[in-house]
């Protein structure tokens, strides 16, 4: 396993910041638009598995092809996803019983999911079932760095309130549904139980983007309203209407990565050879 700087993130020559963010909440935007230029730099095979394609907008504005097959397991979500034309199939199921059959696809990946799964040794070891040996299987998780860096936890560890910051680490942890906030060793141990070895991964999102999205989960409230007043986060989705908004952000957006203290990180990992698979033995 390493850590590596992906190569000159050829998607930050596009402007994947805009595309984002006149959909988007302001620091659902930020984060979404940095992980789309992480895809533009790898060789993605097809047939291509969307593991938690939510509503398919990521997808929609990342890749300029449409994905082979997205699942979720909310049939609202696979309506909307639909409605994006992002996809050739769309399957609603549970990632741990996935209807495909064996070493089918080319290659998967899981954008901000896995953090939020239950069983996830169950949806990791279907995925490298469904998967050909030697694919790839990318996604990207909030790490052990998330929580240390919520400026409101900082301030109440600043002075001295130890347990009102460790209350407000889980409130926030809560209201982001993650259940997994994990460093790269444990996820090397589930990936490797499931059959995966981890190919190269790198943080990313500072410190300071850190603190964007933990404010825009505040000052976004708005966004919220006219969400559910209007069925969309932005009312006016044009540059002229975003422009101060896109200039405060586009620093996080452009940062360097691989960051030490990056709060997310992205896993580029492959399903083992046959020959090199070792499942635990209540898995075998």
């Amino acid at each position: 396993m390493s850590i590596a700087r992906p190569a000159a993130r050829k998607g930050a020559s596009q402007d994947f910041l805009f595309r984002h963010v006149r959909d988007l909440p302001y620091f659902r935007g930020l984060l979404r638009a940095v992980e789309s230029t992480f895809y533009q730099d790898l060789e993605i095979a097809t047939p291509i598995y969307d593991l938690g394609c939510g509503d398919g907008h990521f997808a929609a504005l990342t890749f300029e092809h449409q994905i082979d097959v997205g699942l979720d397991p909310w049939r609202a979500s696979i309506h909307e996803a639909r409605r994006q034309g992002a996809y050739r199939s769309l399957v609603e199921a549970d990632a741990a019983h996935a209807p495909f059959p064996d070493v089918y696809f080319g290659s998967g990946f899981s954008n901000s999911v896995l953090e939020h799964v239950p069983h996830l040794q169950e949806v990791l070891n279907e995925t490298r079932r469904i998967l050909k040996p030697g694919a790839m299987f990318l996604f990207c998780v909030p790490n052990q760095n998330f929580t240390r860096f919520l400026s409101i936890a900082r301030f109440f560890d600043r002075i001295r309130l130890g347990r009102l910051a460790a209350a407000y680490r889980r409130f926030f942890n809560r209201i982001s549904r993650h259940l997994y906030c994990d460093p790269p060793a444990t996820w090397e141990s589930r990936l490797k139980t499931a059959g995966f070895e981890i190919e190269t991964y790198w943080h990313y999102f500072s410190p300071s983007a850190l603190v964007v999205l933990e404010w825009g989960h505040y000052l976004g409230l708005p966004s919220a309203v006219c969400k559910l007043l209007f069925g969309r986060w932005i009312l006016a989705p044009w540059r002229f209407n975003l422009w101060l908004t896109l200039a405060l952000v586009r620093r996080y957006y452009n940062e360097p990565v691989p960051q030490d203290w990056g709060a997310y990180t992205f896993y580029v990992t492959r399903r083992a050879a046959e020959t090199a698979i070792h499942l635990h033995a209540a898995d075998e």
